[in-house]
């Protein structure tokens, strides 16, 4: 009796222990993808994925909006839950095992993805837009930065870095501009949460956001990605690289007279120095030469200065520059595309004489301050002109150019393998797509690659219709009326026969470029304008504006009759002259200047010299000039070129 009873007392501790040890086990431990963290926007109406990894065959529960789930993890640790669809809302919490995440809204996600023009963020755009920096206090809409990798092995899971962060003035700069003006413009009409995707790289083609296996259609982008998969060849090309700019740029220093004698000091004597325009190049006086050369400027200042903080633009220069105000240095910039914008701290200026000195080197091509960019130093609302006369120096000549740079990480399949891999469990709205430039090479194959680009996201996504908008290339460099065999219009016409794609949607910006800038600051209509392609593709809104698109053509005799889709209030010139921009070539392929007249919502185009079109063509140049052909709501037309059968 006795032992019996000491057995179930034995019993009943050994039961007991059990239990505080379950009760008391850690959860599972979980590790989730940079993605899943706090401040996210998830996608609404629809069930949202949520994933991770963690041990193999490890249970999983997520806790969100009262609602418990569980899953149990593969035998690689892999695992994910699919959340109920949720309206727009929040800010929540959501509790992934020992994880608890805050600030978690519900809205609509972008993936803005592309290059340059898709990065450039709010800070380039300071001269343009500084009262909306200024101002811009919204935390309903959130960019994550996806951080600048690439990868020829394989796909990877997860991404190195980035967070989620809200559009307030702390942040604001770091947005990529057009990104910011989509979002602000839909949440302004639909005030839902706006959730932006930023993975974006400067310079990088389309064949580099491609998967391996969709490469295999382009032979020789598949070959090219399957030489780079190898680290020995990348370490040594890096280093090759490396050891042939150093040497280049060692001996530029080492030549360069202005280094040895510190030409960048207030008061050295630069009275045999040699006067010229700035803007302008220096090889149009000195012949063309690789190297570096000195500019000086003294301004004359107020008294009070030295006590103030001051912003000096210095537009552009090809190549690099270092900039000096009175002896001290302002900054720098290593290469031609980004402006010389540099803020000055307090104590720099003074009342009297300053000296502004800038260093320039030139690797290559001819070395210019670009015209048609603002040059001045503004103190407080006052802005001090520096264009005019500069003195300059030449101080040092080059034999050779400097040497070209391997950009490896815009080879083939490298981009979508480290930025785009890692984001496919991601809910999303619809992509954004700012890209091209880098592809003009190559114009007449890039409809192709960007078909084959939303094909293979679509499938990875597993959403064949997820909406895809693209800006058209803006005009860009010297002002043409028409030019046969321009790059950027026959990327353009490229982009728009890529609208044969359901679902896509594009923009014409034709309108919104620089000549002197491949990176133009009129972001926010940009932005505005993929809105709208948005709000008709996506959010279903059929009658919203859209640019004007050639829909179809009839031939009457020796005149052509040209109408257009998104007209419904017909078509008008935004001057208010004559229809300008249309070509017309008859069968011997000779292209005249065509009259053109508006009849609603058609064009009817022809040459009296001309009895049997053959070609037509508007907007054909790289940067068309005084095309002005747009619809009611004052949306440019855009470019293309067809051929009359």
């Amino acid at each position: 009796m006795k032992r019996n009873n000491i057995f179930k007392g034995g019993l009943i501790v050994f039961i007991l222990s059990l239990l505080i040890i379950s009760c008391t086990q850690t959860p599972t431990e979980v590790k989730l993808p940079k993605l899943v963290s706090n401040g996210m926007v998830l996608q609404r109406n629809e069930a949202i994925n949520i994933w991770g990894w963690t041990t193999p065959n490890g249970e999983i529960s997520v806790d969100f909006r009262g609602k418990h789930y569980q899953t149990t993890a593969d035998k690689k640790g892999n695992w994910l839950i699919k959340l109920s669809e949720q309206k727009a809302g929040g800010p929540y919490t959501m509790k992934i095992n020992n994880i608890e995440l805050s600030d978690i809204l519900i809205g609509d996600v972008w993936l803005c993805s592309g290059q340059s023009n898709m990065e450039l963020p709010m800070r380039r755009m300071r001269t343009q837009y500084d009262k909306i920096i200024d101002t811009t206090n919204n935390t309903k809409i959130r960019q994550f930065l996806v951080p600048d990798e690439f990868n020829f092995e394989a796909p990877q899971a997860d991404l190195n870095g980035g967070k989620w962060l809200p559009a307030t003035h702390a942040n604001i700069k770091e947005f990529s501009a057009v990104a910011f003006f989509f979002a602000d413009s839909l949440y302004k009409k639909y005030n839902i949460p706006i959730g932006l995707i930023n993975s974006a790289l400067g310079g990088s083609p389309a064949e580099s956001w491609i998967s391996e296996n969709a490469l295999k259609k382009f032979p020789n982008y598949y070959k090219t990605l399957q030489f780079w998969k190898n680290q020995e060849k990348i370490d040594s090309t890096r280093q090759a690289d490396h050891q042939k700019s150093e040497k280049w740029y060692g001996e530029l220093n080492d030549k360069d007279s202005g280094i040895k004698n510190k030409w960048e000091a207030e008061n050295i004597d630069d009275s045999n120095w040699k006067t010229m325009q700035v803007p302008g190049s220096w090889e149009d006086i000195e012949g063309q030469f690789d190297g570096s050369v000195w500019f000086r400027k003294e301004i004359t200042l107020p008294q009070g200065v030295e006590n103030s903080t001051a912003f000096l633009n210095l537009g552009r220069v090809k190549d690099a520059n270092e900039t000096y105000i009175n002896g001290q240095k302002t900054g720098n910039i290593t290469y031609q595309y980004p402006p010389l914008w540099y803020d000055v701290n307090a104590g720099v200026l003074k009342p009297g004489k300053n000296v502004i000195a800038v260093r320039i080197t030139n690797g290559n091509g001819r070395g210019k301050f670009f015209r048609n960019k603002p040059y001045y130093l503004q103190i407080g609302d006052k802005k001090y002109d520096l264009k005019g006369n500069w003195k300059y120096k030449v101080a040092a000549k080059m034999n050779r150019p400097a040497p070209a740079q391997t950009f490896i990480r815009w080879k083939p399949a490298g981009l979508y393998n480290a930025m785009i891999c890692p984001l496919i469990n991601y809910n999303l709205k619809g992509v954004l797509w700012y890209q091209g430039e880098a592809n003009t090479k190559k114009s007449k194959e890039y409809s192709d690659l960007l078909s084959t680009l939303i094909e293979t996201w679509r499938k990875d996504w597993e959403k064949p219709n997820l909406p895809f908008i693209f800006p058209q290339l803006p005009n860009y460099m010297q002002e043409a009326n028409f030019q046969e065999n321009s790059a950027w219009a026959e990327l353009r016409y490229q982009q728009l026969k890529t609208l044969k794609i359901p679902h896509t949607a594009m923009t014409v910006n034709i309108d919104l470029g620089q000549w002197n800038d491949i990176h133009p600051l009129e972001k926010q209509p940009v932005g505005q304008r993929l809105a709208m392609c948005a709000i008709k593709i996506a959010y279903g809104e059929k009658d919203a504006p859209q640019c004007p698109l050639l829909a179809k053509y009839k031939v009457e005799k020796e005149k052509t009759v040209l109408s257009f889709d998104y007209a419904p209030d017909g078509l008008k010139t935004s001057d208010g002259k004559k229809v300008a921009g249309f070509y017309i070539a008859g069968i011997n392929g000779d292209f005249k200047p065509a009259k053109a007249e508006i009849k609603g919502n058609e064009i009817v185009v022809y040459n009296p010299t001309i009895k049997h079109p053959a070609q037509i063509c508007y907007a054909w140049a790289d940067n068309p000039t005084g095309v002005n052909l747009i619809n009611a709501k004052g949306l440019p037309a855009s470019p293309f070129r067809i051929e009359i059968k």
